[in-house]
């Protein structure tokens, strides 16, 4: 197994990636913003822990000595506060950071480089959504996604290696914002509260963070390059969606569609194409 070094391995999504490359005996080496690896998902192992005050200010040279000895990078580090970060302008910065990253990555040697994109970099709404679609971006954070996406794949297609490039739809699961939709209705239930909810049409692509953090991870063994859809390929209403989670409490009666406004601009469908190689976790 090889060496792997992870940014954002204390977020919703990088646990999951972090605790999937433990399993299947990867060493992890985590460059994480200094104090932030209390928030570290339990079990897991890492090889190292390189702090940082802001892993997007730092230089190419910081990230070639910091990759040194490493076999594939998984950058999954991004500006994602809440309510704030869709049009943040955090998001050019990440742009910049990432590039330094790369370059100083291959600076190393660092044969294979994964980064995280976002369902919303594609022209939605849509219910059949392959790599192949058009990209169409209506925010800030997916724009830069976008841009950094075509810049590393004209740049490694010039400097060699492989790159990869992981589209995650909508996930949920553990570490998720409490303000997010599976985390309310789950609250509100189990206060024995109404949860307030639009009529619930809208169709989506849920996933599991904890099989979304496998299956990125599962592209350091299968060396997959270019596009993947990191999604379930099922297309499931929103209504549907929260009346699963009712289910577990047996508490249907408490969810009130109808009763919440849907934001004018959510897609009405986003359902993805997966098209990620499935491998074994190595025993």
């Amino acid at each position: 197994m090889g060496v792997v070094l992870l940014t954002g391995g204390a977020g919703f999504v990088g646990r999951h990636i972090h605790r999937a490359l433990s399993a299947r005996g990867h060493e992890v080496r985590l460059v994480l913003r200094r104090g932030a690896s209390s928030h570290l998902a339990r079990p897991a192992s890492a090889a190292s822990i390189v702090e940082t005050e802001n892993l997007f200010s730092e230089d190419e040279a910081w990230w070639a000595e910091t990759c040194r000895g490493v076999d594939a990078v998984i950058h999954a580090a991004w500006y994602v506060k809440p309510g704030l970060y869709l049009d943040a302008p955090e998001n050019e910065q990440c742009v910049a950071g990432s590039l330094a990253l790369a370059r100083g990555a291959r600076q190393a040697g660092v044969q294979h480089f994964i980064g995280i994109g976002t369902c919303f970099e594609y022209r939605l709404p849509s219910d059949a959504i392959g790599v192949d679609a058009p990209l169409e971006p209506s925010t800030l954070y997916a724009a830069s996604k976008v841009a950094l996406y075509r810049a590393l794949e004209e740049w490694h297609a010039k400097e060699g290696g492989t790159f990869s490039w992981c589209r995650i739809f909508y996930l949920y699961g553990e570490g998720e914002q409490p303000t997010r939709l599976a985390p309310y209705i789950r609250a509100r239930l189990e206060a024995g509260n109404v949860a307030r909810l639009s009529a619930g049409t809208q169709i989506r692509d849920f996933m599991d963070v904890a099989d979304a953090g496998e299956a990125i991870a599962n592209v350091v063994d299968t060396q997959q390059a270019g596009a993947i859809n990191i999604c379930s390929g099922e297309a499931v209403t929103i209504r549907q969606f929260a009346e699963r989670i009712a289910d577990e409490y047996g508490r249907r009666d408490l969810l009130a569609f109808e009763t919440a406004a849907v934001h004018p601009a959510d897609p009405s469908a986003v359902v993805g194409i997966p098209n990620a190689i499935k491998q074994r976790v190595p025993v």
